[in-house]
């Protein structure tokens, strides 16, 4: 799927997106992989405040500024590349009778800091169990 995050920081959950993926498949794993080396997966409680606070640790953990090596595009791009060691690039959520089995209040995520690249894809693959 492609999703387009703009020209800011963003937190878009991919929840509804996933279930719908596996809607009517039996049981088994998704996996969620999104195939960019400024992107992160994650699974997080989103609303009530949730997506602004993990935007914050991460620009306090990784400050937008000019210390990053690598350097070329927005100032502090070098942190989106550094930021996947921490939210990586995939993740893996067991599947029941079709359904995500996710606790009541997490949702998976794709969490984007990258401001230069508006433009993402996100790849869902199900391996029946």
């Amino acid at each position: 799927m492609s999703v387009r995050t703009g020209r800011r920081e963003r937190v878009h959950d991919l929840t509804g997106e996933a279930g719908r993926f596996v809607a009517g498949r039996g049981d088994g794993l998704l996996s969620v992989f999104v195939p960019h080396a400024t992107a992160g997966i994650a699974i997080l409680e989103l609303g009530s405040g949730s997506d602004e606070d993990l935007l914050a640790a991460l620009a306090e953990l990784l400050p937008a500024d000019d210390r990053w090596r690598h350097a070329h595009g927005s100032p502090g791009h070098g942190r989106s590349h550094v930021m996947p060691a921490f939210l990586p690039p995939s993740l893996t959520v067991p599947v029941l009778d079709g359904r995500l089995a996710l606790g009541t209040w997490q949702s998976v995520a794709l969490v984007d800091l990258n401001v230069d690249n508006q433009d993402r894809t996100v790849r869902f693959s199900f391996l029946a169990g």
